[in-house]
């Protein structure tokens, strides 16, 4: 859906009061961009629905002021709908911000990410502290996959076609010839083997065809009063409340992690959680049941 997320960065642009986009202000335009498009929603829907809308953490920091004001501030009555009862402040961001000891912090990151070039520690570290889950998420797509920035852009956002050919330079002098050959049926869990040429030996990848429904049981629907679902399909990565908790309207209740992001849903009212249907960790499909609460 990548042209339809360009179409979105132009009308979430505007939405926003066609703020200066510079890192990072142009990437929390693109995570709404990804925020509508994986939730099928127009810039009517996301003013009418705002209410119920679990916004991406980015975009509630950027309402909230965390990356400075724009000239003649934000639209009032998005900034409402996004921020819901939390308000806004009006001063620099670096006044919320504790102060940084790069030296001990430093040494804690390239442990942390078993660093040894002192250069590339230093300015990843510095990434790190602007973006901690954007880097994490980066760090762990290059150690599981590599540097795929070798891939060339085309191949990378659209699938190729049987027989396509692609080449990629790995360093100087050091090239790899892909040729994709053919996939197989999926099984059960939706998932395919796809087989490839490279440098002429045939390999194969196990992958999981999203286009396709798995045939095993799905997570129960949240329909009935009190049961909170999943606003989007993504990874349950939190649960901030247990059985037994009272919680308040807009409370924290969960976290779901999709395309690169965080969205935190709270609670439209007050009431009690009486249970956690689901634990963290688990995938879940739109409208999945994640827990129950007395209102």
């Amino acid at each position: 859906k990548f042209d339809t997320i360009k179409d979105n960065y132009a009308v979430v642009n505007q939405m926003f009061g066609d703020i200066v986009k510079v890192t990072p202000s142009s990437k929390v335009v693109g995570d709404m961009a990804l925020f509508m498009t994986s939730n099928n929603l127009t810039a009517n829907e996301v003013m009418e629905k705002g209410e119920i809308l679990a916004f991406p953490e980015s975009v509630k920091q950027l309402f909230r002021g965390d990356l400075g004001q724009p000239h003649g501030g934000f639209p009032p009555v998005l900034q409402k709908i996004i921020l819901k009862d939390e308000i806004p402040y009006t001063d620099m961001p670096n006044a919320h911000l504790a102060p940084t000891n790069f030296e001990a912090e430093t040494a804690e990151f390239k442990q942390k990410f078993a660093y040894k070039d002192e250069e590339d520690a230093i300015l990843d570290f510095l990434s790190y502290k602007m973006y901690p889950k954007v880097f994490e998420d980066f760090h762990a797509m290059r150690k599981q996959f590599g540097d795929v920035s070798k891939i060339p852009s085309l191949s990378f956002f659209y699938p190729m076609k049987a027989d396509e050919e692609i080449m990629i330079g790995l360093e100087a002098g050091k090239n790899v010839l892909i040729r994709y050959m053919y996939k197989t049926e999926p099984n059960e869990d939706g998932e395919r083997d796809v087989f490839f040429k490279i440098n002429g030996q045939t390999r194969s990848v196990h992958v999981k065809d999203k286009n396709v429904k798995s045939t095993k049981e799905a997570h129960r629907k949240a329909q009935q009063t009190g049961e909170i679902g999943a606003p989007l399909q993504g990874k349950l990565s939190k649960v901030l409340v247990k059985v037994g908790d009272k919680v308040a309207k807009n409370q924290a209740l969960f976290v779901i992690e999709a395309m690169k992001m965080e969205s935190t849903v709270a609670a439209l009212s007050d009431g009690t959680i009486t249970d956690i249907v689901l634990k963290e960790g688990v995938m879940l499909g739109q409208d999945d049941c994640v827990l129950v609460m007395t209102i």
